[in-house]
């Protein structure tokens, strides 16, 4: 007797604050996602951005790590392909696209000692 009852109160408070409830419900799933974006997903973007500008600016000189954790200074330079010296007199090519990080001929900054 009481449980028909709740119900169908429920239902009639539902009905009549469908949009506010519905909006309530979704704040969260968005908030989420805002939070995700901005501490996850745009600095991915930029990182990925400055790596694939550092890739095309490879030079002749400048030290490579690529995907499989080889690390070798550059050779050669070539549209697709780098060629890196990975050993005294030991070259191979490379595909562009694996390299993971790219240091410049001058090196990085030096440490704070």
């Amino acid at each position: 007797m009481f449980i028909p009852a709740a119900h169908a109160q429920a239902a009639g408070g539902a009905a009549a604050d469908g949009g506010l409830a519905s909006i309530v419900s979704i704040a969260p799933l968005v908030l989420i996602f805002v939070v995700f974006y901005f501490l996850m997903i745009r600095p991915q973007q930029k990182r990925m951005k400055t790596l694939q500008a550092s890739i095309e600016a490879v030079k002749k000189g400048d030290t490579v790590v690529t995907a499989g954790g080889m690390v070798g200074k550059v050779t050669k330079v070539e549209d697709r392909l780098v060629e890196v010296e990975i050993a005294p007199n030991v070259r191979v090519k490379i595909v562009k696209a694996t390299i993971s990080e790219v240091t410049p001929l001058g090196g990085g900054k030096p440490a704070n000692d």
